[in-house]
């Protein structure tokens, strides 16, 4: 199996977790890989539904963000990816604490990729499971052009 360099690993990570979006959610990218990727959010009560438990809405964008960067680290260093469906089982409520999310690939193709999720508390209870498809952008949406408007020169190369 492929391996995506380490320093290259850091860099998105630095990059993806400047992200708006991921500083509005809290979440942060801790770790990257061929087909894997480990998403942490804290939970505070900006994220929960009026019954004091974290929105449905949020659980999926974690499992959206862990599914995109586990089959982000599987195309070449030129494409970027897009969400064509995502799939989610919400399994249990989490009102307080951290949630950790893994993402892993299932299958990657030319054009379609299929990664799967989950969403843990602190003590390991599966609060979320479910799946996404993504689509291959080749050539557009690349990280080059992202990593070079938040000051990031030259990037290191994907793979070992």
């Amino acid at each position: 199996m492929r391996k995506v360099n380490p320093e290259y690993a850091k860099a998105i990570m630095a990059i993806a977790n400047r992200a708006p979006y991921l500083k509005l959610l809290g979440m942060k990218i801790c770790e990257l890989d061929y087909g894997y990727c480990r998403v942490e959010t804290q939970i505070n009560d900006s994220l929960n539904n009026p019954f004091a438990s974290v929105h449905g809405g949020v659980f999926s964008s974690i499992l959206d963000t862990a599914t995109f960067w586990a089959l982000y680290c599987c195309i070449g260093e030129e494409d970027g990816i897009t969400t064509l469906d995502l799939q989610v089982n919400n399994l249990a409520a989490a009102a307080s604490g951290k949630i950790i999310a893994e993402g892993r690939l299932i299958r990657m193709g030319r054009t379609i990729g299929l990664a799967e999720g989950t969403l843990k508390d602190e003590n390991g209870r599966l609060l979320v499971q479910g799946t996404s498809k993504m689509f291959v952008l080749s050539g557009l949406q690349s990280i080059d052009k992202v990593a070079d408007r938040v000051g990031f020169e030259t990037l290191p190369p994907k793979f070992l």
